[in-house]
């Protein structure tokens, strides 16, 4: 029986994120061992975001040349370095080199989505983008948790161990991820170069999705750097509750992009389904800081959550619906590098808005994702016709893209 290339892609997706997830929480930690203060732990986390938001454009645009499958091998061969230079790290500059590498290499996201689109129709598309990310969400929630049971084995384990999970995923990729059938990119336009990637500004529907998925990404992200001090100075939350809660949050991800946002695009559209989110998340965010109890407050988290987990594919999915004929990796590329830009940049601006006034950070990233609502009503609803097809598996031998 043939095996699902979209299962071995979800597999090998999973697999990335929960290496990742096992050595975030533990970061900071390592980094002050080593001397870190604020500035120095600041520029580690973001050393991974600021990397991936200049490679992530180029991978996706090298995938729709050599194919998916040698960029998605690649990246993960990167994963492991990361990893291994990250777990030998004895001072803060190794520590940030294997931030960096990992980051460089951790634009698989982008290949991998453009991978769905190449063997997924236009109705069945934003399903599969929502279990794409429901695999992300999951590996998000479990890597931290494993990671706090090797932490009692000290930092360089769990590195080791997310190596190991990385250098595994490798193997199973190389022996099992068929390359799928693609449109090419013309002959004259290739090359993953600077000049091809910006073509996709030149577009208004196109330069629409992109600022509304930094724009939705940064109302998001700036939930997730305040919560903890706003939970902390109202409800004298703590670290455990706060671990609970942000778990809810994750949990609340993963089942509407596993199952929700593709039912939901299905009747009303990837546009509808996506200003949805919007409009949801805008609701959590204006409502979060009026909150009289962390009960409530934990369930407008969850609103947000919701709010993002229907946006997210919906975006996605649109990207690769208006992309080019041979371009949908490049296109994708560039929305990933503007999601990593708002996760590298909102953490700092939220931080400023929150010690002007803790209420502050959610109403301006309410006011964003309002925003965003009502820029997607400008937003075609279909993306070019005639571009998906259905999978058919390419042997190594074969030409690619027929």
């Amino acid at each position: 029986m043939r095996r699902s290339p979209l299962t071995v892609i979800y597999l090998t997706v999973f697999i990335d994120l929960l290496g990742f997830g096992i050595i975030l929480p533990l970061l900071p930690l390592y980094a002050e061992e080593l001397g870190a203060g604020g500035v120095w732990v600041g520029g580690i986390l973001t050393a991974y975001s600021g990397l991936q938001f200049l490679s992530a454009p180029f991978l996706g645009r090298l995938s729709d040349r050599i194919g998916r499958r040698p960029v998605i091998l690649a990246s993960l061969a990167g994963s492991v370095a990361g990893f291994l230079i990250t777990g030998f790290a004895g001072s803060l500059w190794a520590l940030l080199a294997g931030r960096a590498v990992a980051g460089a290499s951790g634009g698989s996201i982008a290949p991998a989505q453009a991978y769905i689109a190449d063997v997924t129709t236009p109705g069945q598309r934003t399903k599969a983008m929502g279990l794409l990310g429901a695999c992300i969400g999951l590996g998000f929630v479990l890597g931290p948790a494993l990671g706090a049971g090797l932490s009692h084995f000290g930092f360089g384990a769990a590195s080791f161990t997310a190596a190991g999970l990385a250098g595994a995923n490798l193997l199973l990729g190389y022996f099992i991820l068929t390359e799928p059938r693609r449109e090419q990119a013309a002959s004259t336009d290739r090359r993953p170069t600077l000049a091809s990637l910006l073509t996709a500004f030149t577009k208004p529907v196109t330069r629409r999705l992109l600022l509304a998925t930094f724009l939705t990404t940064f109302a998001f992200v700036a939930m997730e750097a305040t919560f903890a001090l706003l939970g902390e100075r109202r409800y004298d939350l703590s670290e455990a509750r706060l671990g609970l809660i942000f778990a809810f949050g994750g949990v609340v991800i993963i089942i509407v992009q596993g199952g929700l946002v593709g039912r939901l695009s299905a009747q009303i559209g990837e546009r509808a389904t996506a200003a949805c989110g919007a409009a949801i998340l805008t609701g959590g965010l204006l409502l979060l800081p009026l909150a009289p109890g962390l009960g409530v407050a934990a369930l407008l988290l969850g609103l947000i959550a919701a709010g993002q987990g229907l946006v997210s594919p919906a975006l996605s999915s649109m990207l690769s619906l208006h992309a080019e004929s041979g371009k949908q990796g490049g296109l994708l590329g560039l929305g990933q590098a503007h999601a990593a830009a708002a996760r590298a940049i909102g953490p700092i601006v939220a931080g400023a808005l929150f010690d002007a006034d803790d209420a502050l950070p959610y109403l301006v990233a309410g006011l964003i994702a309002a925003g965003v609502v009502v820029a997607l009503l400008g937003v075609s609803a279909k993306g070019r016709a005639g571009k998906s097809r259905t999978f058919s598996p390419v042997t190594h031998g074969e030409e690619k893209g027929s």
